[in-house]
């Protein structure tokens, strides 16, 4: 094994790490939230995580198949996170706790 592809793989390796702390860390955010819009965020935080951590291990591995599964996840995980967004304000007007016109001055 040369030089180039240690560090290749001692690079992967310590991404993957790090994106699997984070994946860590905003899972429990999910679940202490402390509210709908905070456990939304981390909801899409995670899958953006996911993504990369889809792509990094693509490199790792050397398959690009997995490119094409983290590409596919991506656009799910958007449109579930659009999704969930809309339902969250729904909800809020339905209970009349979402004041249009304050929330557009800012």
């Amino acid at each position: 094994m040369n030089m180039e592809n240690f560090l290749l793989k001692a690079a992967t390796e310590l991404t993957l790490v790090l994106l699997m702390l984070g994946i860590l860390l905003a899972f429990i955010r999910l679940l202490i939230g402390p509210d709908p819009a905070d456990r939304i965020v981390a909801l899409d935080l995670i899958s953006i995580l996911i993504v990369a951590f889809l792509a990094a291990f693509s490199i790792y591995a050397d398959e690009k198949s997995f490119l094409d599964v983290a590409i596919a996840y991506a656009l799910i995980a958007f449109l579930g996170t659009v999704a969930l967004a809309r339902y969250r304000e729904r909800l809020a007007k339905k209970h009349g706790q979402l004041n249009t016109d304050k929330d557009i001055d800012t």
